[in-house]
This record gives C-alpha cells, structure tokens and sequence, in this order.
C-alpha cells in the first residue's frame, strides 16, 4: 500500500486528490496538510511514502517544505503540483530533489500514474508540462551547463551512459531494460551506481543531467 500525503492550502482540492487516489486499491491517503510547515511535521512522525506538495502555499511555500522534508524525511518521494505558470518554480524543485511534478488539472489517471512512479523511485514529468520545462533547460547558459555536464559524465562507462540516456527519455526500469534487454533488477541496480557516481539525488537530477550534456539526443 502506498500512504501519501496531500499538502495543498486550498480544501478543495485536497479533497479532489483525496477522491481520485482513495478510487486505487493500492494508494491510501494518510494525510493532508495546509502548508509546508504541517507536510514536514506530519511527515517527520508517522510513515509517508509519497508527499503531494503545491508550492505557492502561507506559512512555508513548497519549496522550502521540499528541503525541510529532504532534511527530516529523505526517504519520502516528493511530488510536486503544479500550474503552466509556475515553470521556474518547477525547475528548482527538481533541482532540489523533487521525484517529479504533476499538473493540479491532470485527469485522474496520469495522477496515480504519477503516485505509483513516485512510490517505485522513478521520476515523473507530467506530459502535459515537459516540453515547457525542457524549453526552459535549453534556453540560456546551454553551452556552460552542457560543457559541466558532459565533464560529470566522464566518469560513467559506456553501458551506464546508455542506461542514463534512458533515464534521460524518461523511461522507467522496466522500459529501459526492454530497450536494452537487461532485467528490471539489473537496471535499477545500473541506477542506484549512476546516482552515486553522479551524486544525484534522485533519477530526475540524473535525467535533466542527461539532457544537458546532450546524451541520447
């Protein structure tokens, strides 16, 4: 059973996500939180696997919760919700270790999809914001970022940088090791040595790490 957390200031919405994820036999909601700072205390003290965190919230905004939780709970995944216009906040959440992010108006499959990824230690872009996120990632400072990121890489052999190019597309272990005809097992394992050869977080620091240097692209 996968035990989430929804943090959203707005009622309502909690109860929507509550509704949608409480629909899977496999999720259960634990908890809600109002703001940052209730997400962070709730999470230091009972079993969350999974945390649902908006970022424009009062008493502390998502992305001081999301390095609080990092801090007092790094086992939780923490997926972020998210608008169209909050692009560069979503860029610094996935910088600080966020396991993905998901749009507040996704239908309720892509929700749980994301839940069921966060909950496995996969990475989950919501479809319907990527290619803004990646625009973003493109734009401005590219060469420098690319030129650090390829010398990051280096220190990979050839089988991990073809797992990381994976990683890069956003596909999960068991679509990589389709891909490349490697167990499940096998790739997770070829992920858990990626990240700490890299010393990345988590698989979405690895995946924008991919893209910078231009790996599978």
């Amino acid at each position: 059973m996968i035990r989430v957390l929804v943090t959203d200031d707005e009622p309502l919405i909690r109860a929507g996500i509550r509704m949608i994820l409480s629909s899977a036999e496999d999720i259960e909601v634990v908890a809600e939180a109002g703001n940052g700072r209730e997400a962070v205390e709730v999470a230091r003290t009972r079993h969350i696997d999974v945390v649902l965190l908006d970022i424009q919230m009062p008493v502390m905004d998502g992305l001081t919760a999301l390095a609080e939780l990092g801090r007092v709970a790094p086992r939780v995944q923490v997926l972020i919700l998210t608008t169209f216009g909050e692009r560069q906040n979503v860029l610094r959440a996935l910088s600080g270790g966020s396991a993905g992010f998901v749009l507040k108006d996704s239908a309720p499959a892509e929700l749980l999809r994301a839940v069921r990824a966060a909950a496995a230690g996969e990475a989950y872009l919501s479809p319907g914001a990527t290619r803004h996120v990646v625009d973003s990632l493109v734009s401005g400072g590219t060469a420098r970022r690319g030129e650090r990121a390829r010398r990051r890489l280096e220190k990979l052999t050839d089988r991990e940088r073809e797992v990381l190019a994976l990683l890069g597309e956003g596909l999960s272990n068991a679509d990589a090791g389709r891909r490349i005809h490697m167990s499940e097992a096998t790739v997770k394992t070829y992920v858990s040595r990626i990240l700490a050869k890299l010393e990345c977080e988590n698989r979405v620091q690895a995946a924008l790490l991919a893209r910078d240097a231009g790996l599978g692209m």
